[in-house]
């Protein structure tokens, strides 16, 4: 059970929540929402002016709104922001943005009622998961569209999935036994005003690749193991004199993988950079992880809405315009992360190749196969590399570099953000499929240098009867595409980590 009490979480709380760890609401939080919503009631029962409360949105914010008008105004604000487009964002994504938007409100400066948090926590906890197109979003003001949508299975709209079927909205909340919410001032514009759906994303491509660097170095292991390379490249003297702590990190740990091994060639002189350079460039994309998890912690504790209320040394209420729903800090974050983590795949296709290439692997034979000619052996695996790389390059093209401007251009600089960490996202799932081709190759290259009487260090050897557990060797040609599945979830079930363990 996972509590939320106004404390500092991290990205692994979401993804435990995303996941299906239950939450609920702490003393401290349920204070903290009650007083500042009682500040907000005062004010607007005193006449204040208060964007989105007594006012209308973006460029109707000098309408002004009737107390009469409240409900409906908060009401409409989420029907008519409900246009998402696209196939439905998968069911962690939508837990993980229920909790941050539980999160986020919970802190004590938006002005919702306790029903609300609650409302959105017992949806989480029952299994209430609304139906949220994944398009739509330009990351300012906020998730609009992505948290309209959410929001409409809380008011008896939209749908939801329970229980596996996909419903109403209304027969959602029914069937869970969960009260229909009527918005009152602020609410419908807390709710949506926010970076949940780009924070969302972000955690859970923290997550992969946060394993996927760790993959990388595996694999480099092992194909430097099939390719017979050098450690040479690898020692402390080299990288103690350029010392970028993601470089000294894999250097150390590509040592640790290869200790014992008899398979290295002890008289070479040096490697081509995709065995060579293995510290320098797993390493740099480590120091891109590193910024962008600090990033999304970040965002993660934040309160993204507007207004935002707060009080005084003399407990007075002070309501602010601001634009904390701004995602540029989480755009331009996983824009480097997906650029870095092409790098991986970009390097992993080179070894592959070398690993194929009889003029390059170091005596293997050509394609890894034995009658080369009457079977294409390994061939074909290279060009699904080749074309996952491509692809890769044209979705790091980055998203935050471009802004439309919205609301006849009251909103005339938007992030793009949740773009930026889908696509993250989908190129993590490419380099997943580059890294177990890679996998299946050094297996196949490795069986071939046993063959010959060589032997592999004590990791090396462990990673690859990890491997075989799911993979042969092959003899002949063979449907090679369920074996790249079984791989890819091999390096989603973090079974690799035990190896990486070391002092």
């Amino acid at each position: 059970m996972t509590t939320i009490n106004s404390q500092n979480i991290d990205y692994k709380t979401v993804v435990d929540v995303a996941k299906g760890e239950k939450v609920n609401i702490g003393p401290k939080a349920r204070k903290l929402i009650v007083k500042t919503r009682d500040a907000l009631e005062k004010e607007v029962k005193l006449g204040s002016v208060i964007y989105g409360v007594t006012t209308g949105f973006g460029m109707f914010k000098n309408k002004s709104i009737s107390g009469d008008e409240v409900r409906q105004l908060q009401r409409n604000l989420i029907l008519s922001h409900s246009v998402g487009v696209g196939k439905p964002f998968e069911k962690k994504v939508v837990r993980a943005m229920m909790f941050l938007m539980a999160n986020y409100l919970s802190k004590g400066h938006s002005g919702v009622r306790l029903l609300v948090v609650r409302t959105l926590v017992e949806m989480l906890n029952k299994g209430v998961h609304p139906i949220i197109p994944e398009k739509g979003s330009v990351g300012s003001s906020g998730d609009l569209a992505p948290s309209a949508h959410l929001i409409l299975v809380m008011i008896g709209e939209g749908e939801a999935e329970f229980r596996g079927q996909i419903m109403t909205g209304r027969v959602a909340m029914h069937k869970a036994k969960i009260k229909i919410v009527e918005l009152e001032a602020k609410e419908g514009l807390a709710l949506i005003n926010n970076t949940s759906a780009m924070t969302a994303n972000a955690v859970l491509a923290i997550e992969d690749v946060t394993n996927l660097v760790n993959i990388a170095d595996i694999c480099g292991s092992l194909s430097s193991e099939a390719l017979r390379a050098t450690l040479n490249a690898f020692s402390e003297l080299i990288h103690d004199i350029k010392p970028h702590p993601g470089q000294i990190e894999v250097a150390k740990r590509m040592r640790y993988l290869l200790t014992g091994s008899k398979t290295l060639d002890t008289t070479k002189v040096q490697d081509q950079y995709s065995i060579r350079c293995i510290p320098q460039i797993h390493g740099a994309v480590r120091g891109a992880l590193n910024y962008a998890t600090e990033v999304v912690n970040i965002e993660a504790n934040s309160v993204t809405d507007n207004p935002l209320i707060f009080f005084d040394k003399d407990d007075n209420t002070v309501v602010l315009s601001g634009g904390n729903f701004h995602g540029e800090s989480v755009a331009m974050a996983m824009d480097t992360l997906g650029m870095a983590i092409c790098e991986i795949a970009n390097i992993s296709d080179r070894r592959i190749a070398s690993l194929l290439d009889p003029a390059n692997s170091n005596g293997l034979p050509a394609f890894l196969v034995e009658k080369g000619g009457l079977n294409s052996g390994m061939m074909i695996l290279q060009y699904a590399t080749a074309a996952l790389v491509s692809e890769n390059k044209i979705l790091a093209h980055p998203a935050v570099v471009d802004s439309i401007p919205t609301s006849a251009n009251v909103e005339d600089l938007v992030s793009m953000g949740t773009i930026s960490a889908r696509k993250a996202r989908e190129i993590i799932e490419n380099v997943k499929n580059v890294l177990a081709i890679e996998l299946m190759v050094a297996a196949q290259a490795i069986d071939f240098r046993l063959k010959s009487g060589f032997t592999l260090g004590q990791k090396t050897n462990q990673i690859f009867k990890m491997i075989r557990t799911v993979v042969p060797f092959f003899a002949t040609d063979s449907i090679y595409y369920p074996y790249t599945k079984k791989l890819v979830e091999l390096i989603n079930s973090n079974n690799f980590a035990i190896i990486l363990n070391y002092d």
